[in-house]
């Protein structure tokens, strides 16, 4: 089962090394929603929302260490 959820526009495990060497599964989450906080259409409580469900699929998931939720890049500045 991925992770689905109505404020994800996309969801994929990808595998990392963090700084000491060691394997990583960390959860990225693509989002159309503005997660930037200085921005004035940023709303906490669609970001909280999402990252709560986030904390909850990976506490459900083994080897999954970590999620980060990212904007599509076409709506980067």
């Amino acid at each position: 089962m991925s992770f689905a959820h109505p404020l994800a526009k996309r969801a994929k495990v990808w595998p990392m090394k963090s700084r000491d060497g060691s394997d990583r599964n960390v959860l990225v989450i693509v989002t159309t929603i503005v997660l930037d906080p200085l921005s004035e259409k940023y709303k906490k409580k669609l970001v909280d929302r999402l990252s709560e469900a986030a904390s909850a699929y990976i506490a459900g998931k083994a080897g999954i260490t970590d999620f980060v939720l990212i904007n599509r890049m076409k709506e980067w500045e």
